[in-house]
């Protein structure tokens, strides 16, 4: 029964997504609708190699970029027009940054956690500058022309908000069969203790370098529909640090190691960071970032293990304590020996 409830209210979910920017029908809102949609699955896909593994990734950006100018010089290759053409070439775009993943995760996963931390960032540099000092491919810091979509402007977002819709629902459905696969139970056991996990059997490397590879691929995917989005692709655009940072903070507010944490964190936080950005941008430089560090700093403070993972516990608890006053009631208010054993039991509860 409780698999059925959930399964409606994600069915319930998606209907809202597909008929929400038709029925209001107002082209911010489906502009601000693609972005949420983009950076939600984005963090979906981080969340499935940096929350399942525990390797915190700050250079996820890398293949943010690679897609981008990987759909950007294919498209001015081959001369393809703006239309669903570009839109056809996603998953090559994904496939080229996971690709590139192989390699550079190969290299940046030989070494532990605090010291994967700062090869994914220097990774995520050289990329940043090769795209500066190649200006024969990249076109340097003035970047790539994309083509232009040929709808008109009137549904000029809502093309690229279906396929948004698409690709977050892809990374989500993905990260959900990896989360309760054999493959997903041994990517926690490396999470937990990834000595422990090598002693029994779990071939650690490969399965470390299987997450890193899939989550490129839908990261390189977003990248590749933002700048089709945006019209153009240069090396500050393409290979923005901000984007990881934006990952790890969605992925950390909702619940990271969780399959709903990153979908709760980014249809939470995007909208919150795009209000901001519209109401006090103009007030100061860097005062919206501000208002929305601070915001962030109180919610974590409030919820230090993410809002799922403290909602889950608040559930078990209260679950608990109903089941104690039920048995009281049954026994006409006496207390149970195990009543107490019962109580602490919901303490750490957490699924």
């Amino acid at each position: 029964m409780k698999r059925i409830i959930m399964g409606l209210l994600v069915l319930a979910l998606v209907a809202l997504l597909i008929v929400l920017p038709i029925a209001i029908g107002d082209a911010s809102f489906t502009s601000i609708g693609v972005y949420i949609l983009l950076f939600t699955g984005a963090a979906v896909a981080w969340n499935m190699f940096s929350g399942y593994t525990g390797y915190i990734s700050l250079g996820q950006a890398t293949y943010y970029g690679v897609g981008a100018y990987a759909l950007a010089l294919i498209c001015r290759t081959y001369d393809v027009p703006g239309g669903i053409g570009p839109f056809l070439l996603l998953p090559f775009c994904g496939i080229i940054a996971a690709l590139f993943a192989v390699p550079l995760g190969w290299i940046a996963l030989r070494t532990k956690r605090y010291a994967f931390v700062v090869i994914t960032i220097a990774i995520f540099f050289i990329m940043q500058l090769l795209a500066f000092n190649l200006p024969l491919i990249t076109g340097g810091s003035r970047g790539v022309l994309m083509p232009t979509p040929d709808w008109g402007p009137d549904i000029f977002d809502l093309p690229f908000y279906y396929v948004a819709l698409v690709i977050f629902l892809l990374a989500s459905i993905v990260s959900w069969r990896v989360r309760r696969s054999k493959f997903g139970l041994d990517l926690l056991a490396i999470r937990d203790d990834e000595a422990r996990a090598r002693s029994l059997g779990v071939p650690v490397g490969r399965y470390k370098l299987l997450a890193y590879v899939l989550s490129a691929f839908f990261i390189g995917m977003v990248g590749a529909v933002v700048v089709y989005y945006a019209g153009i692709v240069t090396p500050a655009f393409a290979f923005n640090p901000s984007f990881d940072v934006n990952m790890a903070v969605i992925a950390f507010l909702g619940g990271v190691g969780t399959v709903l944490g990153p979908i709760v964190g980014g249809f939470l936080l995007e909208p919150l960071q795009q209000y901001l950005n519209l109401q006090f941008s103009a007030i100061a430089a860097g005062f919206e970032i501000l208002l929305f560090g601070g915001l962030l700093l109180l919610i974590i403070l409030l919820l230090p293990d993410g809002i799922v993972p403290s909602l889950q516990r608040w559930w078990v608890r209260w679950m608990v304590v109903r089941k104690q006053r039920g048995s009281n009631v049954s026994t006409g208010g006496k207390k149970r020996p195990d009543d107490t054993l019962l109580v602490e039991s919901g303490k750490g509860g957490e699924t």
